[in-house]
Formats: C-alpha cells, structure tokens, sequence
C-alpha cells in the first residue's frame, strides 16, 4: 500500500542518516525488512498450530451447544428449563498481554466456522450492568453486515443509537437477523449455511474475568439465564489465574446457572520453548542471537512478564539493531545470495571486513603469505570470505543436530545438569565450550549409568534427528548410531558375575564357622576390585563417548567461528537499554537538555548556559537543580523571568510591564505545576511560598 511504501521510505531515510550515507543502506533494510517478513510469517504460523487444538476443542464445544439448541432435543429442554447458559472456562495463564492476540484469533476462527455474533468484552469498559449491555448491543449489532443492502446496514446503525440497552432489545435484534436470514433466496442460504449455522449462537467473551465487579458478573448472568430459552447464547470467560477464581466472585446461586467447561491453553514457557526451538535453533534463518542477548531476552520472559509477545517484539528489535549498527549484515543473507552479495563489496566494506576481531584471529593463524593477500588483495579477499561465510552455514547446519542429540540424552538425567529446556542447553554451548564445565562432566557420569531400553530408545531419537537433519556430514554417524543398536539388540544378559555372586551367597549360608564365613568375604571383596567391566557396560561406555566427541566436534561456542560478527547480534548493553526502562534518567536528560529529543538547533546550549528558547517546564528544572532542600518560590520566578526576559531586550511595539509580568507569572505557575506532577517538588510547610525538593544526585 502506499501507506507502507511512505513509512517504508521514512524507515530508509533514518537508516541512510544515522550511517553516513553508506552504499549498502538501501539493500540493509531490503534484507531486514526480508529477514524480518519471514520470520514473523513463521511465528504466526507457530502460534496457529499451538492453539489449534485449543480452538478446536472450543468449536467443538460451541457446536454441542449449539446444536442442542437447534434440534430442541430432551437434554437441551433439560437445560434450558435450568436456565444453565453454556460456559467454556478459558485458562490462558498470568502472560495477560498475550490474551488479546488468542482472542483475536479465536474470534476469527469462531467467525469462519460458527457464528458472526460475537462480543469481546474487557472490564475497564464494562463498570456497571448498563455499560456492558450498551458495549454487547454495540459490538453484536454491528456484527451482522448484509452487503446487499445498503439501506439495511444503515437502519441497523440508527436502530442502535435509539433502541433501549436490554435483554429484550437484543433477543428481538437477534430474532429479526435469524427470520432475514432465513427468507433469503435458497442459494445465497446455501452459501452462508456453508459457514454458519441457521440460527448461530451468540458468544460473549469476558476477556479478563478477574478484572469484572461481582455485580455486573451476577446481574449479567442472572439476566441471561432468564432468556436463554429465547437466545442461543454462550459465554467464554478468559481467566488468568485458576478456574476458582469463578466460585469466588459469583456465589453458588448464580454459578449455578452456568454449564462450564473447562479448557486449558499451552503453558506460556511451553510456548516460549517452541518459538525459540522454531527461530532460533533452525538453519533456516542466517540471523542469530548472542549468548548474552538471548539470556536478557529470557530472564525479561521469566521475571518480568511472561509474555511470548513482548519476546517476539525483544527479537525483532535486535533484526533492527544488527543491520542497523553492523555495516557487514548485507551479507547475514540466505546462501544462495552470498555469492553475489560478496562479489559486489566495495574496497571500504572489505576493510571492514578485515577489522572485524574474528578476521584478524584468522588471519594471525595463517602462513605469512597469505596474510599478505587477505590484507592487501580484495579478491582473494572476498574467495576467502564466501569460503567461510559457507563454513558458517554448515556449522549452524550441524550445530543445531548435534545440539538436540544432546539434549535427548542431558533431557533424560535424574538432576538435569545441563537444564531441562533445550534453550538452557544451547545458551550454554553459546557461553562457553560445554565440554570443559562441571554440568557437562556430572551429564557424562548419570549417562555411563543409563539402563538399556533408555540408551536404545535415546540412539533411535538421535538416529531420527540426524537422517531428518540438512546436514550432509552426519551419514558414517547415522551408520555408527545404527550399530550401536544392533549391537544392543544382539546383546544377552552379560552380567556373568552376577551368577559368581550369588553361588557365593549361598556358600554364605552353608558355612557357618568363623574361618570359613572370613574366607569367603575376603573372596568377595577380592574379585569385586578386580571385576572386569561387561560387554553392556563397555558398550555403554563406548556410546557415551562417541555423542562425547560429536559435542566436542561441532558444539563449538559461535564466537570461535571466523566472520560470526555479521550473522550474531552480541549486543547485550544495548538490547538492555532499549527494553530496561530508566523513567529518571529519560525525564532528567529530556528537562535538562531538551534538544536531545527535540533536535532543534536553537535549544543547544553550551556548558551549563540557560536558554530562553527552551520549553518553560526546563528552564524552571535547570533552575531548581541550583537550590537546596527548599525554594524560595518568589526567587525562583524572579530567577525564571531573568532568563527569559534577558536576550529579548526592549521592544517598543511590546506589551505593557504589567501584562508581561503577569504572563511570565502564569507561564511560571504552570511549569511549577507540572514539576510538581512530575514528582520533583511539593508544597513544604515548615516556611511560607516555599515548596520542597524531593530528588538529589545525578542521573
């Protein structure tokens, strides 16, 4: 659309500003904003597929109690004559900023497939009984769009401005849509049968259940329940907390109007598992995360807010940041691109290439010669880079198998080690060489002590993972895996000592006498330090060690590989600044130095200078900053119409003294106020027309 072409363009222009005009700039955000579609299209497509069954257990559920509604059966007479109105209860879990996309989605689907009559509700809308009923007429009136008929769609819109907001009005609204729909010409019923029902429900989602008052949530149902046999109406209440949270707020009287049924969304942390196993643990996308950075955007998941969204957005801001701060991220781009991408670099990107600290580590590393040529020669230069930027992708390629090899076999340990989650593992293996911590070595101990079924069904996993893997260099391993299993399969009870031990427990039992029962412990004791290991064991030792130099082989930390710098956002301080907030900060360096976020030149002040171009709320802060514990006001405003007044001179054509005082008073009185809103001062009355500080130190 144009629209998106006009912010699109404003979007190049910040980038080509804020990075000199460089060559490239147009084909960065060509490639993030490529980078960036993608990804979003899988995420949504991650979240369809997650609350799917979600979904369909709620159509399901509508379906039941809608068709019982149809056919008037016996149970729907029962129900009815119980006044019960049809209830799912929706768990979503405490990520609440998350509940507003899987409403939006579950309105979507219940429209495509149930009903059109469909009412969001949310609490701040809703404070009392007439507020909810005017906002679920609005809502379901404007439901219902014939587009045949323009006349009609404008009666509904007038109808609802001057019909009373109650259950009656609803009920007869509802009536005269179901008798329109039923009188229309027989193919056109056929095609809008094909999608809803005849006579569809009327759902109403209370989006945050625990934020309702009790009031409204009992006369809303009670009201209801007096009409259900007349409206096919359902209810879905999203709840945040525990499904008790209904027995709290509604007493057995009421609650016992509602047929609930219950439903359980996907964990958020279960959500968050997938997303990351899907974007991040993937060679399908070039771009990836640092260690560090990952780590701020999880512990933002764990112990702020839970929310998968606010995770996705987090990720998203690092895309932008990357290509925005790294010069060589033309060339984070599918493989297919990179050769030409690397072809056409200019003498300057090349340069940068070569400053680039995982380059120079290379560099360093090669015979003297070649050094040389990758200094000084651009071509070769650039032979090499597409060589390494194709090791890079088969490093990621192998890296993620290996790593869920990994996990199917830390995942399954009594203490977890090394995590539970994949994504622990893999932060992990960003950090540091895995194999040279003390998780990994405890992960290596419990695995040497794995019985039979659990080694075989881990080596069938890991076969699965490495033939479903891209890789090309996993097909001796795949061969290798497969003869560990065999040879499991081929293996028969080895524990030949077991047999030993017990013919010697019953020598125990004969012998009697002292000597003898001494004698025969010693003999114990004798051939368990000289027991030799069985075939199982040695096999079980020789498994262990090869999914050991498999991690060894290709779990290397990413900061180890040449060029990691353009595909890795490393930038943890950053990420922290934008996503942490600081309030104090921003508002101190926003009164303090206003051209910071306005950037107009007149505002630009030198050292500690005052000017009078500056918004009067910062001339009074920077004023106030000079005082002690209490102002003086009638100072203070004389301090404020100095600087104000002071580089406008007398002008003849001005106001009188009088009036300009009296505005400079008003401007100040304003600011003061606003300050005051602000937090900074307050009214002291320890002395007459003066006010309090309340912050010190520097930001």
């Amino acid at each position: 659309s144009p629209k998106k072409r006009k912010l699109s363009q404003k979007t190049v222009n910040y980038f080509r500003e804020r990075n000199n005009a460089s060559e490239d700039t147009d084909l960065r955000f060509v490639t993030c904003q490529s980078l960036w579609n993608q990804i979003k299209s899988e995420t949504e497509q991650i979240q369809e597929d997650l609350n799917k069954q979600l979904f369909d257990n709620l159509v399901s559920f509508l379906r039941r109690s809608h068709s019982e509604f149809q056919e008037k059966t016996t149970e729907w007479t029962c129900q009815m004559k119980s006044r019960e109105i049809p209830t799912a209860a929706l768990v979503l879990g405490v990520n609440v900023t998350d509940h507003d996309l899987t409403f939006r989605s579950l309105s979507e689907v219940l429209q495509n497939s149930i009903t059109p009559y469909i009412a969001l509700l949310e609490a701040k809308d809703c404070p009392g009984i007439k507020n909810l009923m005017q906002k679920l007429m609005g809502q379901l009136m404007n439901c219902y769009v014939d587009a045949d008929s323009l006349e009609d769609e404008d009666h509904v819109q007038v109808s609802q401005n001057r019909i009373r907001c109650s259950m009656t009005s609803i009920i007869s609204w509802y009536q005269n849509i179901t008798k329109k729909t039923d009188s229309e010409t027989p193919s056109k019923k056929r095609t809008s049968s094909s999608r809803h029902w005849q006579s569809p429900p009327v759902v109403v989602i209370f989006k945050d259940m625990e934020s309702f008052t009790t009031k409204v949530l009992q006369d809303f149902i009670v009201i209801s329940s007096q009409h259900i046999h007349e409206l096919p109406l359902v209810l879905v209440f999203g709840i945040a907390t525990s499904p008790m949270i209904i027995h709290s707020l509604l007493p057995h009287s009421v609650s016992s109007l509602l047929c609930i049924e219950l439903f359980q969304s996907l964990s958020c942390k279960e959500h968050l598992s997938t997303i990351i196993d899907k974007l991040l643990l993937t060679a399908q996308f070039p771009f990836k995360l640092g260690e560090k950075v990952l780590q701020v955007l999880i512990n933002i998941f764990l112990y702020h807010d839970f929310s998968v969204q606010n995770f996705i957005k987090g990720f998203q801001l690092c895309i932008v940041e990357h290509f925005y701060s790294q010069p060589l991220s033309v060339l984070c781009c599918p493989l297919v691109d990179t050769k030409k991408r690397v072809n056409s670099l200019s003498h300057d990107q090349c340069e940068n290439i070569r400053r680039l600290p995982s380059f120079r580590r290379y560099v360093e590393n090669q015979v003297s010669e070649k050094q040389i040529l990758l200094l000084t020669a651009d071509n070769f230069l650039k032979e090499i880079t597409q060589k390494l930027l194709e090791d890079l992708h088969v490093y990621h390629e192998n890296y993620v198998s290996v790593l869920r090899c990994l996990h199917v076999f830390t995942s399954s340990l009594p203490k977890y080690p090394l995590g539970k989650q994949i994504r622990e593992l893999h932060c992990s293996c960003l950090e540091n060489r895995v194999w040279e911590t003390e998780e990994y070595e405890s992960s290596l101990q419990l695995a040497r002590m794995l019985n039979k079924s659990d080694l075989v069904t881990m080596l069938q996993q890991c076969v699965e993972i490495f033939v479903s893997s891209s890789g090309k260099e996993f097909d001796k391993t795949i061969e290798k895996l497969k003869e560990f299993l065999t040879q499991f399969q081929e293996l028969e009870e080895a524990f030949q000592e077991q047999d030993g031990s017990v013919s010697a427990q019953k020598e125990l039992q004969k012998k009697t006498d002292l000597y003898h029962l001494q004698k025969t412990l010693l003999e114990l004791k004798e051939s368990r330090r000289s027991k030799k290991l069985t075939k199982f064991e040695m096999l079980r030792f020789e498994v262990v060690d090869y999914i050991d130099s498999l991690v060894r082989t290709y779990l290397v930390p990413a900061d180890h590989k040449t060029l990691h710098e353009i595909m890795y956002f490393n930038t943890a301080s950053v990420l922290r600044g934008h996503l942490n907030a600081a309030p104090r900060v921003a508002l101190h360096t926003a009164l303090n130095n206003p051209y910071c976020y306005l950037k107009n030149q007149a505002l630009k002040s030198d050292g500690g200078n005052i000017s009078n171009k500056a918004p009067d709320i910062c001339i009074v802060y920077k004023l106030h900053l000079e005082c002690g514990r209490l102002i003086n006001l009638v100072d203070w405003l004389e301090a404020f119409a100095t600087v104000v007044t002071a580089v406008e001179g007398p002008n003849a054509d001005a106001a009188s003294s009088d009036q300009v005082d009296d505005i400079i008073h008003a401007r100040f009185i304003r600011a003061v106020s606003e300050l005051e809103l602000l937090g900074f001062i307050k009214p002291s009355k320890q002395k007459t027309d003066h006010v309090a500080r309340l912050t010190w130190g520097g930001c």
